[in-house]
């Protein structure tokens, strides 16, 4: 391709300091993470949509990688805040190593986006063109640019904080196996004076196929893992909690989840990290799943009560206190006595596809049955 000259990185830094989004990936972070895929990338078109290909780690990545990959074409997109014009760089191999190697075709923006938004028509053309979407996207907007690459059918494996796992626009796309976790979880960004920001909840959201999501809590590399020591449920109830106004057992560590358990269970949010969708199916978010009591506010404020969801009839009631209305519809452990006890801290509501009896779980073991035979008989 021709080779252009791009303006210095310095001229450009200064014109990119927008808020607190911007935060740039190293190149350990990018390198570690697609290393996971590389026969995935094969004659693969790669665009990254929210990097300037003059300073873009991910730009450097596939361009000094391009042909160690076997990429077919390389695109990136420069964002310009408020211009009318701004430009995509274009790499089809050639000289690898040259990071200017490239060609730079203008884009504009359009009466919604500036030049280089993702969202412009500009940038959507090319995420048409492309087979995968890699990149770092303005962390504000990855309830909207999540789904929009879910949507787009493309490959992707993008950035983003660990709290959009909790929004209502991108939960739906994990507990509907259109989106899982990669590989790895980046601590460290370059803040745009080049001084260093660590973060401590930032994962890697792909739709690309990982030997990870065939292990999950019971499997390893897609098959039935019968060395591994397995928790119970029954024989070990008073291990777990039970839900006040759910009905389901507590689980407050992964290590617990029990293999036996055939109802649904409130797990840690890094059930996420553990997720063989092959073993458990994800209901739904703990503040989202239908209670069997209401908790609400009698006349008055003077009293809180949990009325049944179907009837309305009051099951519970004490006087009002700030620190029990706040506890909301949330879930609720029940106490000793069978009333409500405290708030577990944020579950996700999962269960079991294959529960399987101690029984069986040991015959697996010593080989007088196969796991097949095993989840077969317990359907039955």
């Amino acid at each position: 391709g021709t080779i252009i000259r791009m303006a210095g990185n310095k001229q450009l830094g200064h014109a990119k300091a927008t808020k607190n989004d911007e935060f740039y990936t190293e190149y350990s972070t990018i390198s570690n993470e697609v290393g996971h895929y590389r026969d995935q990338f094969k004659g693969k078109i790669v665009y990254c949509n929210c990097d300037d290909p003059t300073w873009s780690n991910f730009w450097k990545y596939f361009h000094s990688n391009f042909a160690s990959l076997g990429l077919k074409k390389l695109i990136a997109t420069h964002y310009a805040k408020d211009s009318q014009l701004s430009y995509a760089m274009i790499y089809e191999g050639g000289d690898d190593f040259n990071m200017d190697a490239g060609r730079t075709v203008e884009i504009i923006g359009n009466d919604d986006y500036t030049a280089g938004d993702f969202r412009s028509d500009a940038c959507l053309k090319f995420l048409q063109e492309c087979d995968i979407c890699c990149t770092n996207p303005p962390f504000s907007l990855v309830a909207l640019f999540l789904p929009m690459l879910a949507a787009s059918g493309k490959n992707f494996l993008v950035l983003s904080p660990m709290t959009a796992l909790h929004y209502k626009e991108v939960f739906p796309l994990i507990k509907n196996n259109k989106a899982w976790l990669g590989y790895s979880y980046p601590k460290t960004f370059i803040q745009p004076d080049g001084s260093v920001k660590k973060f401590g909840n930032i994962f890697w959201c792909t739709n690309m196929d990982t030997n990870k999501r065939h292990n999950g809590l019971w499997h390893l590399n897609g098959k039935f893992d019968p060395s591994q020591a397995h928790q119970y449920y029954h024989g070990h109830e008073s291990k777990y909690g039970t839900y006040y106004n759910f009905d389901g057992i507590d689980v407050s560590s992964i290590d617990d989840i029990p293999i036996d358990y055939e109802g649904y269970m409130g797990v840690p949010d890094t059930i996420f990290d553990k997720y063989n969708p092959d073993e458990i199916e994800i209901i739904g978010m703990s503040a989202d799943v239908p209670k069997k009591y209401v908790h609400k506010v009698a006349e008055a404020k003077t009293t809180i009560q949990y009325v049944k969801a179907d009837t309305g009839e009051v099951v519970w009631e004490t006087p009002y206190t700030v620190k029990e209305r706040k506890t909301g519809n949330g879930l609720r452990l029940q106490d000793e006595n069978g009333l409500p006890g405290k708030i577990p801290y944020s579950r996700i509501i999962i269960r079991n596809r294959h529960p399987l009896s101690k029984e069986l779980d040991d015959n697996i073991a010593n080989g007088t049955i196969t796991y097949d035979e095993a989840i077969n008989t317990e359907r039955a």
